[in-house]
């Protein structure tokens, strides 16, 4: 196992945090959709990852591309990070294709993640497709103080969901009482969770996420949407849908984004996007400078149109 600093162009920000790991497999779970999960063995990446923080995973030796992929779940006291994918490509197939045992090169974690505040404990979490993982990073970091906080986690797919899905224990009375199927795993963590789909899975709003989101944000009293705050990662359409769900409801909004990364480290700034700061427009890099960013500086009312 060989632990360390990743090479980094921008300076000592990132410094001693983000590292090269040679991990290796120690769980791979296949779901319906040619989705997976791996369970890595990479103790400094799960010591120090965050939700919203994302690993640069070498697929194959024979793919020199390395692959970005946002962490799901961390135990830095057992050493293992999760991730979830889809084969999509070449290089998710190899990844696929990894066994118990292998030894995968990992650089993580990287990125500034999700900043929940306790002056608005009531977080809305919100994931589309492979931006589900870190939302459910987000929502175990936020279990550890239930009595501060009070997550929702909403979930889209239009694929099977890549986890169990069991009727909620919970009634939920903004809902119809047919959207029902929930994550199991949150269920056994005490935290509300709801799923939506085209697809017409049983259980299932049927519908797109935002749309759950809305019912939820306007059930709503005002001093309750003075409490709220949306966490989301996801597809950039639906990053745009909610950015304009949380203006609609006046409700700050954080947004995980997804772009194309080829160094993944700052070095290239093949991931750059248009941010609004204070001072005027600026280029950002999503690996190091995000990928968490204010959703009203990326998504401003005149581009979402």
């Amino acid at each position: 196992m060989t632990g360390r600093p990743a090479a980094d162009s921008t300076g000592s920000s990132n410094r001693g945090t983000i590292f090269v790991e040679d991990a290796s497999v120690v769980g791979a779970t296949r779901f319906a959709g040619d989705q997976f999960i791996l369970r890595l063995h990479a103790p400094r990446a799960a010591a120090r990852a965050t939700a919203g923080s994302f690993a640069h995973i070498r697929c194959d030796e024979a793919i020199p591309m390395r692959r970005p992929l946002s962490i799901m779940r961390a135990s830095a006291d057992e050493g293992w990070i999760e991730v979830l994918f889809k084969i999509v490509g070449l290089g998710m197939q190899a990844l696929a294709e990894r066994r118990l045992g292998d030894t995968v090169s990992v650089i993580a974690p990287i990125g500034h993640g999700f900043t929940p505040s306790a002056e608005r404990p009531d977080a809305l979490l919100i994931g589309g497709g492979v931006g589900i993982p870190p939302m459910i990073f987000l929502a175990e970091t936020l279990k550890h103080d239930l009595r501060a906080f009070s997550p929702l986690v909403l979930m889209g797919s239009e694929l099977p969901f890549p986890f169990e899905c069991v009727p909620s224990a919970r009634r939920l009375d903004w809902l119809p009482e047919h959207v029902g199927s929930a994550m199991s795993l949150l269920e056994s963590w005490d935290i509300p969770s709801r799923l939506a789909s085209l697809s017409g899975f049983d259980g299932c709003l049927q519908g797109y996420v935002t749309e759950l989101a809305s019912l939820w944000l306007s059930s709503r009293s005002e001093s309750e949407l003075a409490q709220t705050e949306i966490f989301s990662c996801g597809p950039t359409p639906m990053l745009k849908a909610v950015a304009a769900v949380a203006r609609e409801y006046g409700v700050p909004c954080q947004v995980s984004l997804e772009e194309y990364m080829a160094c993944a480290v700052g070095g290239c700034a093949g991931c750059t996007v248009l941010v609004q700061e204070d001072e005027g427009p600026a280029m950002k890099r999503v690996c190091v400078d995000g990928p968490v960013f204010d959703a009203a500086r990326v998504f401003s009312q005149e581009s979402a149109r």
